[in-house]
């Protein structure tokens, strides 16, 4: 029997998928705990058109993220730090100080976000990746450069 799943469902298939089960399993356990509805044709319609909404949304939502990315890119971001003898820095600079800066300048990108292998310990200047979304992300320029006194 086909079914339609109206979530996700390990094992069977992702929300909106169309997939073949047996009779009993789909009539005393999908059906009943509202996890797949019968594939009629109506319901098949009814997937494709959601589907086909769902892909115009995610290339919208793909075009926007990859234009903040280009903003991202063009933010110079300098990070003073205090540093001792021979510009040893005091501490690190970490992902939720990038993030911090970003925010001051108007993007919301959160610490998780930011793609930091190991905090910055030294003076000089950083490629970051900043994940946006996806297989969509930015590459941030920092410089971390000496606090004036």
């Amino acid at each position: 029997m086909e079914v339609v799943l109206k979530r996700d469902y390990e094992g069977l298939g992702k929300a909106m998928d169309v997939v073949t089960v047996k009779n009993g399993y789909a009539r005393n356990f999908l059906i009943p705990r509202e996890i797949a509805v019968p594939a009629t044709e109506g319901n098949k319609k009814k997937v494709a058109e959601t589907k086909r909404i769902a892909e115009i949304r995610e290339e919208k939502k793909i075009i926007e993220v990859r234009e903040l990315a280009k903003k991202i890119e063009q933010v110079p971001c300098t990070i003073p730090v205090k540093v001792g003898e021979g510009d040893k820095i005091f501490g690190s600079v970490s992902a939720q100080e990038i993030s911090d800066f970003l925010k001051k300048e108007g993007f919301d990108v959160d610490k998780r976000n930011v793609d930091l292998d190991e905090p910055i310990k030294q003076l000089g200047v950083y490629n970051i990746k900043i994940n946006l979304y996806r297989q969509v992300s930015a590459k941030l320029k920092v410089w971390v450069v000496k606090e004036e006194k």
